[in-house]
C-alpha cells in the first residue's frame, strides 16, 4: 500500500500547522472539575501527561483519572510523565477516586496508571480495588481501564478481568520498527499478546497508536491490523507532539486527511469503534465509543427479533 500523502512523510517543519492549534478556555465546570481533582488528592493523565485536550475535556466535566501516583518506573521518550522511585500507594486512593466521580455525575470514567514495576504484582490488586469502589459507589457508571502490560502476566491480566470493568485498554503506541527504538520496556508482541488474551477472555478491548515519529503510513496500516488479529475492537489514533525539549521530536505532522485515510482502513478491518484525528489520544470521546457499541448492540438485537417474527 503506497503512502496516503508522500509530501508529509519528508516534512521535517517543527512549526506546528494550523490544524493543531488549540483554543484555551476555562469555564466554571472547569474549575469544578480542577477543585474535585486537588481536593480528593488525585492525579490525571491530562495534567501529567500534558494532554492538548484537557482544557475542552475538562470543560465538558470529563477528565481521565490517574491512579497510584504520578511517578513511573519506565522511561518511554514520548511520554511526559514523570520517571523516578515512586512513592507507596495510597490505599485510599480508590474511595477517594469512587467518590470524584460520583460528584462529576459521570456516566462514563476513564482510569489509567502509571507502570508500577517496583511492585510484586505491578499494582494489579490496586487496579482491582478501585474498580470495585467505583461499582460501590457508582453502580451505573461505565468503567474504562487503560492498563500498562505487567509484562504480559496472564495471572495478574485476568485478575483485573475479573473485576468486571466494561472496557481494557492497552495501548500499542507505536508501529513495530519503532517499539525498541521509543518504548523503555514494553515490546510490540508482548502488547499483542495482552490485547489477544483480554480479547479471548471476552473483554471489549481497546488500544491507541500516536503517528509523527518516524513511522511509515505503510507500518500504520499493518499495526492496525494487528491489533484487529488480536481482537481489538475499539481503537484510537493521533498526532504525537513533543512535551518537553528533552523528549523525542516530532518526525512530521500528518495532515487530518491522513488521519481520514487511516480511519477508513480501520473501519473497513471491521473495529467497533475508530477515533483518527491530529488531536485525539487513548481516552478522547471515550463516552462515544461505548454509545456507539451499544447502538450497535440495540439495533442487532431489534433486528434479530424481526428476524424471528
Amino acid at each position: 500500500m503506497k503512502n496516503f500523502n508522500d509530501k508529509n512523510i519528508h516534512n521535517r517543519v517543527i512549526r506546528k500547522p494550523d490544524w493543531l492549534k488549540i483554543k484555551l478556555h476555562n469555564t466554571e465546570e472547569f474549575s469544578f472539575v480542577s477543585e474535585i481533582v486537588a481536593t480528593h488528592g488525585l492525579h490525571t493523565i491530562c495534567s501529567s501527561g500534558k494532554c492538548p485536550n484537557m482544557s475542552e475535556c475538562w470543560n465538558r466535566g470529563t477528565a481521565t483519572f490517574m491512579i497510584m501516583g504520578d511517578i513511573c518506573t519506565r522511561s518511554c521518550k514520548f511520554c511526559a510523565t514523570k520517571t523516578g522511585k515512586p512513592l507507596p500507594l495510597d490505599i485510599n486512593e480508590p474511595v477517594k477516586l469512587a467518590r470524584s466521580v460520583e460528584l462529576m455525575k459521570l456516566k462514563h470514567c476513564v482510569i489509567t496508571s502509571v507502570d508500577r514495576d517496583d511492585l510484586d504484582d505491578g499494582g494489579a490488586s490496586h487496579w482491582v480495588a478501585v474498580v470495585n469502589a467505583l461499582r460501590e459507589k457508582v453502580p451505573a457508571t461505565t468503567i474504562e481501564l487503560l492498563i500498562p502490560d505487567f509484562d504480559g502476566n496472564t495471572l495478574l491480566l485476568d485478575s483485573i478481568i475479573a473485576s468486571h470493568p466494561d472496557i481494557i485498554g492497552h495501548n500499542i503506541e507505536t508501529v513495530k520498527r519503532i517499539t525498541p527504538l521509543v518504548r523503555s520496556r514494553a515490546k510490540y508482541d508482548t502488547s499483542l499478546r495482552v490485547l489477544s488474551h483480554l480479547a479471548d477472555k471476552g473483554v471489549n478491548t481497546k488500544s491507541g497508536l500516536m503517528v509523527g515519529i518516524g513511522e511509515k503510513d505503510d507500518e500504520v496500516i499493518e499495526t492496525l491490523q494487528d491489533l484487529r488479529n488480536a481482537g481489538c475492537r475499539i481503537v484510537t489514533i493521533g498526532q504525537y507532539l513533543q512535551p518537553t525539549k528533552a523528549h523525542l521530536p516530532v518526525d512530521r505532522y500528518v495532515h487530518p486527511d491522513t488521519f481520514a485515510a487511516y480511519k477508513r482502513e480501520a473501519e473497513n478491518m471491521g473495529f467497533d469503534y475508530v477515533e483518527s484525528a491530529p488531536m485525539v489520544r487513548s481516552s478522547y470521546m471515550a463516552e462515544r465509543a461505548v454509545q456507539k457499541q451499544k447502538t450497535g448492540l440495540s439495533q442487532l438485537t431489534e433486528n434479530c427479533k424481526s428476524c424471528n417474527r
